[in-house]
């Protein structure tokens, strides 16, 4: 056990490190702005991996279809369970929305897909693709809702789906292969040379905005009752949820493996993005998605070891 957890360590979590420290580093001494980056990473490098990834996947229609189910289970009894610790521990309303936020999106694109290409190889991340396409609808329809809550509005959480750029490289990926049409070499070097730049480009970001959202600021506004509640739920009760329903769903095998590394994530940077723009608890959601990125540096590679 504690072989496999320092194998796992230096094999994938050491190369991972690597470019998150470089870009800690450049926002602490540089002063980085990840705006830029970002936009990069989500609307070329991003599409380019996507579209690579499942056209050129083995991923069957049962993965599909048991990847959405599962997403949307998973969602679901999440959903129910922070419900019901916000009520118990009397969390504020803002409170309860960034315990969801915090619980229910992981950071899947910028860290798992990483994650898992070093941990799972090219056959995981083929997998990875389909639950990731699945979580940027769901964090961009349910999480503006969960979000917004009383001003909420369901036309512009579907709208926002489609202004996506993944959305459309996973649609024409798929087109794409049922209608076994192929990309001119050229064009088709051409996406593999951005979806390269994914992995290194996104890690970067990643440890820029861990950097951003640090400070005593954050830390004396947040409740503990909130903050470990959300450290809990996201690190322990989540993890212990995905493989309650993959069991269920008697999924086995890599997809097993991939889907529970996914649902075992830190939160997602971007759920801050919607808790400043909708007041649910911004501070909040910052902490947990600093201390739970922190805690996975340990968590993971004890999984993945489990696995």
């Amino acid at each position: 056990m504690l072989s496999s957890f320092f194998i796992t360590l230096y094999s994938v979590f050491l190369p991972i490190s690597l470019p998150v420290i470089a870009g800690g580093l450049l926002k602490r001494f540089k002063g980085l702005e990840t705006k830029t980056l970002s936009a990069l990473s989500l609307y070329v490098t991003s599409p380019a991996l996507i579209f690579e990834t499942l056209a050129n996947s083995s991923v069957t229609s049962g993965d599909v279809a048991v990847t959405i189910a599962f997403c949307i289970l998973n969602v679901l009894v999440l959903w129910l369970l922070c419900g019901a610790v916000g009520k118990m521990l009397k969390l504020s309303q803002p409170e309860r929305s960034g315990l969801g936020l915090t619980t229910m999106f992981t950071n899947s694109v910028n860290y798992g897909l990483p994650l898992v290409l070093l941990a799972f190889g090219q056959a995981g991340l083929d997998k990875a693709s389909v639950y990731v396409i699945v979580q940027i609808i769901i964090i961009n329809t349910i999480g503006v809702y969960l979000a917004a809550r009383s001003h909420f509005s369901a036309m512009k959480a579907v709208k926002s789906v489609f202004t996506l750029p993944s959305v459309y490289a996973a649609f024409l990926a798929v087109l794409m292969r049922l209608t076994n049409v192929n990309l001119p070499e050229g064009l088709e070097t051409g996406i593999s040379m951005l979806s390269a730049a994914y992995a290194p480009l996104a890690l970067v970001i990643l440890g820029a905005q861990m950097m951003g959202v640090r400070g005593g600021k954050e830390a004396s506004s947040v409740s503990l009752r909130g903050f470990w509640s959300g450290m809990v739920m996201r690190m322990a009760v989540a993890p212990l949820v995905a493989w309650s329903i993959l069991a269920a769903l008697s999924v086995k095998g890599t997809l097993f493996e991939v889907i529970l590394i996914l649902s075992a994530m830190p939160a997602a940077v971007n759920a801050v993005i919607l808790a400043e723009q909708y007041d649910a608890a911004p501070r909040l959601v910052s902490m947990c998605i600093l201390w739970t990125t922190l805690a996975s540096f340990i968590l993971l590679p004890v999984l993945i070891g489990v696995l």
